[in-house]
């Protein structure tokens, strides 16, 4: 190891310390965050719960929760799941319920982990159902050839090291997902598979806000609510009181803005389909991926509201004058609401929310008028270096940040050493460290797992 690599080892102790893979080796206790998501992912252990006299749901075989609907002569799948592998596993575990053969399919929306499961409960004759707009979404990101999203590191956590997947919040953790094709939120991650499942597309589509069906003697309706996705549908079961709310709800703060990137999602629209729900006074929410939950109209009353207020609070905000920044404060969650475990940031995030909505309705512009004015991050880092006297002087205040325990300081510092030497190692290994630090003490889980991996990124430069 050179001097400077050293030198940055030995000032950064007390951040090793803390590194995210440490508690794996005894060297420190997870943070608060960490603990909390993986106190979640107790919630995914495999498992079939019935939640009316002929609905059952499985959670914790997929990443997506699968449902059965046992009719008079058959059965009606809402959301088969990612992959026909563990999608199979579901058919065994349902099976063991009832023979009766499937007569239905309903996707409540295009993403892949919800629909490529679909060949284990297919069968020539059973019918598909789905929105007439199926697919919008994929078909949106095709035609900006962002399919795969534009960001150097992964939100889900599949480019983590073993010992730094903990899931994503909704969904079981990473490295406990069958081999192939990975799929979440729709967007395919990290292993290729050998070959394409096979896609089985709707056979039945609606184009109107309400469709009744009756299927093997079941009586349900099809609503369209455009949220996560514009084709997204809940199914309803009057005489059952259950709501099948696919991704407009789990037990996270709503994903409004991928960190990935993807197409836009509305927030109104959301909140307009979250209250269709309310209205329909449901006693049982399953939702697309985490487990169902009594006292629906409550839960979803409470989960509505706690999106209105955000979207509401950013507007009233912005008409003040405010910027994003501020707003993420100003849009804060009254207690009653705050205090509420399925509107935590999990995996969307209301800070994430706040920022999604400004861009959204009013631009890219935050109303600073030295936003009008901003120069390149690199001209932004000379300036910085200027100020303090050198480039060696931010290195030396950045290793000051880092052994005060500021790792959001020493990166920020660090940054601008690392644009202005890019080839400088000390610089992307403090870098590493101080993400590694960030990332492991927050709680939202995509930002969590963009932040580690970022680290991890930097930590191999270090090291080429």
């Amino acid at each position: 190891m050179n001097t400077s690599l050293a030198r940055a080892a030995s000032t950064t102790a007390v951040a090793l310390a803390c590194l995210v893979f440490a508690p794996a080796v005894g060297l420190a206790a997870d943070s608060p965050a960490t603990q909390r998501l993986k106190e979640r992912n107790k919630m995914f252990e495999p498992k079939v719960a019935q939640v009316a006299p002929n609905v059952y749901v499985a959670t914790g075989y997929q990443v997506t929760a699968n449902s059965m609907i046992v009719g008079d002569d058959g059965v009606i799948i809402v959301d088969p799941g990612q992959a026909p592998a563990f999608a199979q596993k579901v058919r065994a575990e349902f099976e063991k319920i009832t023979s009766k053969p499937v007569k239905a399919i309903i996707y409540t929306h295009g993403h892949g982990d919800h629909v490529n499961g679909a060949p284990a409960f297919y069968s020539p004759g059973v019918e598909v159902w789905a929105r007439s707009n199926f697919g919008s979404e994929a078909a949106r990101n095709q035609m900006t050839g962002m399919t795969g999203g534009v960001r150097p590191s992964n939100t889900q956590g599949f480019d983590l090291l073993p010992e730094q997947k903990i899931g994503i919040g909704v969904a079981i953790p990473p490295n406990r997902r069958p081999s192939g094709n990975m799929m979440q939120d729709g967007v395919a991650q990290q292993r290729q598979p050998r070959r394409r499942p096979q896609r089985i597309e709707p056979t039945h589509t609606f184009p109107g806000k309400r469709l009744a069906l009756s299927i093997s003697g079941v009586d349900l309706e099809l609503v369209a609510a455009p949220g996560e996705t514009d084709d997204q549908l809940y199914v309803w079961l009057p005489g059952q009181k259950v709501v099948f709310a696919g991704d407009n709800f789990y037990q996270s703060w709503p994903n409004v803005y991928p960190l990935r990137g993807t197409a836009r999602r509305s927030t109104r629209d959301w909140i307009a389909s979250l209250t269709s729900m309310v209205d329909e006074g449901p006693e049982i929410l399953v939702g697309g991926h985490t487990t169902p939950m009594d006292d629906a109209t409550t839960v979803l009353t409470n989960y509505r509201d706690a999106l209105k207020w955000v979207y509401d609070r950013t507007i009233e905000g912005a008409q003040k004058y405010m910027t994003p920044d501020e707003l993420v404060e100003y849009a804060a969650l009254p207690p009653h609401l705050a205090k509420l475990d399925y509107v935590a940031d999990y995996y969307g995030s209301a800070w994430g929310t706040v920022r999604d909505v400004y861009a959204q309705d009013l631009g890219w512009f935050d109303g600073d008028p030295l936003s009008l004015h901003r120069e390149s991050p690199r001209k932004q880092s000379e300036r910085m270096a200027q100020w303090l006297g050198g480039v060696d002087a931010l290195m030396a205040k950045a290793r000051e940040a880092m052994d005060a325990d500021d790792p959001l300081g020493a990166a920020q510092l660090v940054q601008h050493v690392v644009r202005l030497r890019p080839d400088d190692k000390a610089a992307k290994l403090l870098m590493a460290d101080a993400l590694a630090v960030l990332g492991e003490r927050t709680f939202n889980a995509p930002a969590r797992n963009y932040t580690i991996s970022s680290a991890n990124r930097f930590r191999r430069e270090a090291q080429e």
